[in-house]
């Protein structure tokens, strides 16, 4: 069983920073993916970063130059550091995983981000 847990959510100013992080049950080394999703109220969820063993990261053009995604390979997490944030950026931010060994895709339950003055 994979488990996927997120944190760091919160309420910060237009502006502002914010990491969130997602500890995985199982070593970053088996996954052959990971990435961050977000869902926005009455949005569908979409794409934010992703790593991935065939082509990288990616992110979506709308947090280019605002979000980095990073994975600490001794800690079996991922994080995702998100600088000048816009209150667009508001949602619930999910972390994703694909398992190398049966290739599922695991979700952690969210963590919610409100940018808001």
């Amino acid at each position: 069983q994979v488990q996927l847990v997120e944190s760091g959510g919160g309420l910060v100013q237009p502006g502002g920073s914010l990491r969130l992080s997602c500890a995985a049950s199982r070593s970053i080394f088996s996954f052959n993916a990971m990435g961050w999703y977000r869902q926005a109220p009455g949005k569908e969820r979409e794409l934010v970063a992703r790593i991935t063993d065939d082509t990288g990261t990616n992110f979506a053009d709308s947090v280019k130059g605002r979000f980095t995604i990073s994975r600490d390979n001794f800690k079996n997490t991922m994080y995702l550091q998100m600088n000048s944030l816009k209150p667009e950026d508001t949602a619930v931010y999910y972390c994703n995983a694909k398992y190398r060994s049966n290739g599922m895709d695991y979700w952690g339950k969210g963590t919610l981000v409100t940018v808001s003055s």
